[in-house]
């Protein structure tokens, strides 16, 4: 038994820095794999344990379980039951963890410019709804005043645009402006790789309902920052 609490506590040590430094600190919370991602996909409001699995399908059910151990240990976020008829235990970030968006915002700009980034890889309804919040640019969002919702796979979710900011829910789609529907990267495709949106429906991989002219102008706010010149 000795060995053993010897070994678990080698163990615990080897997961930390032993750094004072706030930063190290925060990796000490948030730095094992998977745990950030987590983070990301509550960043929306609870899931369920089976969510967060199709959301990341590269997880599997014992690291997933152990990453939101972890962050609930560390008071990033919380296990509830919803009330009946549902009964469901679901995971919600706590008010702290919420705070940690910036986090996202910060790393999602930085990383855009990797040379390397892959924008053709998968990614979820939640990655997309927050690169919305990470991307967007003010001045030519400027004068504009709108709802718009997404429609993506069985979520729903609905943005106010107003005053140069865009704020995303999960939410009924009643009062949209403005209606996409499609797959993340399809919408993706069409705000940051500039595929036009005729061609998207005609291919049937996306839907538009509502004023035309506000798509069009919708899918031009996001625009990425320049990439990184590479080492020589």
């Amino acid at each position: 038994m000795k060995l053993e609490k010897i070994t678990n506590t080698s163990e615990a040590r080897r997961r930390h820095y032993e750094d004072a430094c706030a930063a190290a600190h925060a990796l000490d919370l948030v730095g094992e794999r998977w745990a950030l991602l987590v983070m990301r996909e509550l960043m929306l409001g609870p899931k369920r344990f089976s969510d967060l699995r199709e959301s990341l399908p590269g997880i599997s059910a014992n690291v997933l379980t152990q990453r939101l151990e972890g962050l609930e240990a560390a008071g990033a976020l919380v296990r509830r039951k919803l009330p009946p008829p549902v009964s469901a235990q679901v995971y919600e970030l706590t008010e702290w963890g919420y705070e940690s968006e910036p986090i996202f915002q910060a790393l999602g700009r930085w990383a855009a410019r990797s040379p390397r980034h892959d924008p053709t890889l998968p990614f979820s309804a939640a990655s997309f709804c927050l690169s919305l919040r990470t991307m967007l640019d003010p001045k030519r969002a400027e004068g504009l005043d709108a709802r718009i919702g997404f429609r993506l796979g069985d979520e729903t979710f609905l943005a106010r645009l107003a005053e140069g900011r865009i704020e995303i829910a999960r939410a009924p789609l009643e009062g949209a402006d403005l209606v996409f529907a499609g797959t993340p990267p399809i919408l993706a495709g069409a705000i940051y790789g500039g595929q036009p949106l005729d061609a998207l429906e005609r291919a049937g991989a996306l839907t538009v309902e509502g004023e035309r002219a506000l798509a069009e102008r919708f899918v031009t706010l996001f625009p990425l920052p320049p990439k990184a010149e590479r080492s020589a």
